[in-house]
């Protein structure tokens, strides 16, 4: 039985920069683009959140849902820094730490000799020490596994700690939402619906092959999570599965030849990020004017821009006449080295 604990920063970059101007605590604020070069918010504090302002969300969209928003252009470097004075206070604690961004990571404190064994009492000593030393909050979940504690640590947010032993997983897990499970998007828990499936005891009951004809492995996934279950082990190291870079654009394209205009710009930063590592397949993102996105992407060990521009035109066609936003393209590469970031290593 595994002791977990999953802590995950207080709007992070929000709660950087009210450290460094205490007269901002208590106005809204968000960290992210301008609204004329059609930004999005990466975090906002709760004062902002009142106002439906969220992340992810369209600047504009935020400035008119609160008009006297403090929008912030952010310090990564700064992020960054904070961050790792983070993780100096988490391996104090246990060698078994897994960032899984800059303000989040997973603990195993199963063998700890710490604080008597007490996986609660670690938790709540690390709030203390990220409170006393870097003057931030954090909220913490304690669990038997990663699922659990991820779930757990979103329901005393902000500045809370909850604890789910291993005898109330059952009733806990029983009526939670199948749209709180990592993977069930807004589609997936629509299909779910339409199938009568809206929480995890329902999913459950419709049983494991249900789920897997509809959803595939996913499914098997799916309905694994719905009783609680989740033996992934706490992993130190990541790799690096791709790399990537994208663009939101200040204005709509509506032809694939404007799409293959930025990305023939992008593709010197994506040959500068790759560093000549051989690959072993490309992906083409876009993201319409409706906010749906869409990726395309092909088997290939060659690194060639014609053949990108081809998977690009492609992907172009599910674009029914919407205007795109935001074009991308990433690689997947075919040795894969060790790192800290999951996925696509997109950027701007």
């Amino acid at each position: 039985m595994r002791k977990i604990i999953h802590v995950d920063m207080d709007c992070f970059f929000a709660a950087v920069e009210m450290r460094g101007h205490p007269e901002w605590r208590d106005i809204p604020i968000a960290i992210g683009g301008s609204a004329s070069r059609r930004g999005v918010i990466a975090t906002c504090n709760y004062p902002a959140r009142a106002y439906g302002v969220r992340s992810a969300m369209a600047s504009h969209q935020a400035l008119k849902l609160c008009p006297e928003l403090l929008l912030i252009p952010g310090n990564m470097a700064e992020y960054k820094r904070v961050s790792q004075q983070i993780r100096a206070i988490f391996h104090r604690y246990t060698d078994l730490v897994e960032p899984l961004s800059l303000d989040e990571a997973y603990l195993d404190v199963t063998g700890s000799p710490l604080f008597g064994g007490s996986a609660t009492l670690i938790a709540r000593d690390i709030r203390r020490a990220i409170r006393e030393e870097l003057q931030l909050t954090a909220s913490a979940g304690v669990a038997p596994n990663k699922f659990l504690a991820k779930i757990a640590s979103e329901v005393n947010k902000p500045d809370g700690l909850f604890v789910l032993p291993p005898a109330s997983v059952a009733e806990f897990v029983h009526g939670l939402a199948l749209a709180r499970i990592p993977g069930v998007g807004q589609k997936t828990a629509e299909k779910l619906a339409a199938m009568g499936l809206e929480t995890c005891a329902q999913a459950v009951a419709a049983g494991e092959e249900v789920l897997a004809r509809r959803f595939g492995k996913f499914g098997h996934l799916l309905w694994q999570r719905a009783q609680g279950i989740d033996e992934r082990p706490v992993q130190t190291e990541r790799v690096r599965k791709s790399v990537g870079v994208e663009t939101t654009l200040a204005s709509d394209l509506h032809t694939p030849e404007q799409g293959a205009e930025v990305l023939q710009r992008l593709w010197p930063e994506l040959q500068r990020r790759l560093d000549g590592r051989a690959i072993r397949g490309l992906c083409i993102k876009l993201k319409f004017a409706d906010f749906e996105q869409t990726t395309l992407s092909r088997r290939t060990a060659v690194l060639e821009l014609d053949s990108a521009l081809k998977l690009c035109e492609q992907a172009w066609e599910r674009a029914e006449g919407r205007g795109v936003r935001l074009v991308g393209v990433s690689a997947e590469l075919a040795e894969q080295g060790l790192g800290t970031q999951l996925g696509f290593e997109w950027g701007d």
